[in-house]
């Protein structure tokens, strides 16, 4: 009787399409959380902080809160995927981010395209940049994380 084993190298990783209904159920919850972080900005941060205040320290929460849910996510679901996949499943929540950042915010709340990009002006002490960025690498930075451990 002959059995064979498979060499250590090639390990099973998740596929794409294995990953996307995960990936894109835990961008649904992304969008939650930050809504709710907009709204505790505007309800709590702003009148307590100012505007630049509230702005910077919301932002590092929402920032915080995608680190540890992309843990999560990649715990659960994407720990042996590759680095391909891994910076495709950031890139997919940072364009759906994006998306509704600037499609809701433009078409629905009548904010003017000036308005929407004014938060990425790094030079103003806007960092909101660091969100869709966190969106980008976090995947990528939980993998290599629990890959460590």
């Amino acid at each position: 009787m002959e059995t064979t084993t498979s060499p250590p190298h090639s390990q099973i990783r998740p596929s794409w399409r294995g990953l996307l209904g995960p990936a894109l159920a835990v961008w649904a919850g992304l969008a939650v959380v930050a809504v709710l972080n907009g709204a505790f900005r505007e309800g709590v941060l702003v009148p307590s902080l100012g505007d630049s205040g509230a702005h910077v320290l919301s932002t590092l929460l929402l920032t915080a809160a995608v680190a540890v849910i992309a843990a999560l996510y990649v715990s659960r679901f994407a720990r042996d995927a590759d680095r391909r996949t891994l910076l495709a499943v950031g890139g997919l929540w940072m364009v759906l981010t994006l998306g509704f950042e600037f499609g809701f915010g433009h078409y629905v709340m009548g904010k003017s395209w000036s308005v929407l990009l004014a938060d990425y002006n790094v030079l103003a002490g806007r960092i909101w940049v660091l969100v869709p960025v966190t969106l980008l690498v976090a995947p990528l930075i939980a993998a290599r994380y629990f890959q460590r451990r």
